[in-house]
């Protein structure tokens, strides 16, 4: 057995965890990997996952300012690589 340490920002989430955390339906995830447009993944063996700093990072990206100064999410703000 090896004793990994794993960085919280460096763990690997699934396709139905991210789903869940984003609030959304797996198949949006499927389509915005299809279309580009959503938080980087790759696959381990047919298993698709996401380093949970990228959709850190993607969160943060798409993140944008308004002009009464409060914060608005645009779903299309930024290309995700995938």
């Amino acid at each position: 057995m090896h004793d990994w340490v794993v960085e919280r920002d460096d763990r690997l989430v699934n396709v139905d965890e991210l789903a869940e955390y984003l609030a959304v339906p797996v198949r949006t995830l499927y389509t915005w990997r299809y279309r580009g447009e959503g938080p980087p993944a790759f696959r381990v063996g047919r298993h698709l996952r996401y380093r949970w700093s990228d959709v850190q990072m993607w969160i943060q990206q798409r993140i944008e300012p308004t002009p009464q100064g409060s914060v608005s999410v645009s779903p299309r703000s930024v290309r995700g690589r995938g």
